[in-house]
């Protein structure tokens, strides 16, 4: 006769929907290899060290990977420790080829912006790594610890596997990349340049790799980079009593020269490399933004194109120089006319755009003589940009193609300032790929509760690891 069923012990009930969720992700999460762990090692150890202006510097950071090589099994010779002063050294390794070629040279920077636990998330101390939710969460997780770590257990892999590459693999992690006085890879090329002299240069700090919740979407190849500038408005008035307005307000006079900026638009320029990176983005996109797109890298763009590209930061930025009001300082006492108002512009120009006519637009857009128009901070050199190295584009391709099929290569102006152009300004063409994806929107670099998905962090290591053995050779 038919019985009742009989229902499975609750243990069995566990273990099957364990198996039923481990296999609609794909599989079960797989514990770390060796040298995964090894980079995860590392990069709590520099996460963990401090090493802002306000801080301890860059050379507890530079002195611990030191260490770390130096037990794996590098010579003293090729671990060097050098900088201007104590508390900015800087870090050059390299591991030996047999001289067939010039050496590659690998970069990062070892400092981080400042970051108060205040400002963070109560349970996330910035100084601190910490995992949860599938990410790495602490200062310079983005920028750019990750991308020395990665470097880092890579080294120390190479050198452990005996690999014999066919040319010099340097690994330099620097000083003062975010601010200061003691910019390591300035320093280096102007008195070590011996140390980091190289046929091109692969910046993790620059080429970020975008993803969409998580999916690879585009892999960045940095080839040049926009100029960092600081633009000053002062405008100054006699002053007085506040009980005795005048109409030559110091105030005013400011307001209305920046309402007149807010208005003006530097001229589209565009470049081979722009131009090639819109023609690739567009085959990203769809409907209106492919069409605008396409048109803008053909050139043919009509007005009403431009300003709805120009609606996207990012587009915007790619399209144009850019100047921005970022501080604001006025007056000295709340019952007093300002003797001074002061505004800073942030400004960032496209390669080939002369300052000198940057200077003059925003002159004419403000269009007061009573405003001084002055530059605040700007390099005197401008650097150029690299020419597109097609075997290294065609490496970065493969390996890409390789890890996550499917995904975008891109030659990409880099909207933001990296040691890059130091590299660029002194002969050694840089292209910045960051190896570690960031999801489109959630560019946490200098900011609150800063994170990478520990999976990317790991994709990263792989991705250096085959695209330094392609390019090096054996």
């Amino acid at each position: 006769m038919m019985g009742v069923p009989m229902r499975p012990p609750s243990h069995l009930v566990v273990l099957f929907l364990g198996s039923l969720l481990a296999a609609s992700s794909g599989r079960a999460e797989s514990p770390l290899t060796p040298v995964e762990q090894m980079a995860r090692d590392i990069l709590r150890e520099l996460v963990e060290i401090p090493s802002t202006e306000s801080g301890v510097g860059s050379t507890p950071a530079a002195r611990a990977i030191e260490q770390r090589l130096l037990s794996a099994g590098f010579p003293r010779e090729d671990v060097q420790v050098v900088g201007p002063s104590p508390r900015k050294m800087n870090l050059v390794a390299r591991l030996r080829g047999n001289g067939k070629a010039r050496p590659i040279l690998l970069l990062a920077h070892l400092d981080v912006v400042e970051a108060r636990a205040e400002d963070w998330s109560a349970d996330l101390p910035p100084f601190r790594l910490v995992e949860r939710g599938g990410y790495l969460y602490g200062r310079g997780t983005q920028d750019i610890k990750d991308g020395a770590a990665l470097l880092v257990a890579n080294l120390v892999r190479w050198k452990q596997e005996r690999w014999a590459p066919a040319r010099d693999v340097i690994v330099a992690l620097t000083a003062d990349e975010e601010g200061g006085a003691a910019n390591g890879v300035a320093w280096l090329l102007e008195r070590r340049r011996d140390l980091v002299d190289a046929e091109y240069c692969l910046n993790t700090d620059g080429g970020d790799f975008q993803s969409k919740n998580g999916t690879p979407y585009v892999v960045a190849f940095a080839a040049a980079e926009k100029k960092a500038t600081a633009m000053r408005l002062e405008t100054t008035n006699p002053g007085g009593h506040g009980s005795l307005p005048r109409p030559d307000n110091a105030i005013y006079e400011l307001a209305g020269a920046l309402e007149r900026l807010a208005a003006f638009r530097f001229p589209v320029m565009l470049s081979p490399l722009t131009r090639a990176q819109l023609e690739r983005t567009a085959g990203l996109e769809s409907g209106q933004a492919a069409a605008d797109l396409r048109a803008a890298a053909a050139g043919t763009a009509d007005p009403a194109a431009i300003a709805r590209l120009a609606e996207n930061p990012g587009w915007n930025a790619l399209l144009r120089t850019t100047c921005v009001p970022t501080l604001l300082e006025a007056g000295h006492a709340p019952n007093a006319l300002p003797q001074r108002a002061r505004a800073v512009l942030n400004c960032r120009i496209l390669p080939g755009h002369d300052p000198a006519d940057v200077l003059d637009g925003v002159r004419k857009a403000v269009a007061d003589d009573k405003v001084e128009v002055g530059w605040q901070a700007i390099e005197a050199e401008t650097a150029p940009a690299s020419d597109l190295n097609r075997g290294v584009l065609q490496a970065v391709e493969a390996v890409a193609s390789r890890l996550w099929p499917g995904v975008a290569v891109m030659p990409v102006l880099e909207l933001g300032a990296t040691d890059g152009r130091y590299l660029r300004s002194a002969g050694i063409p840089t292209f910045g790929a960051s190896g570690v994806f960031i999801d489109v929107g959630d560019v946490r670099a200098h900011g609150r509760d800063e994170r990478i998905r520990t999976k990317d962090f790991l994709g990263g290591l792989a991705f250096y690891d085959r695209l330094v053995r392609s390019l090096a050779g054996s």
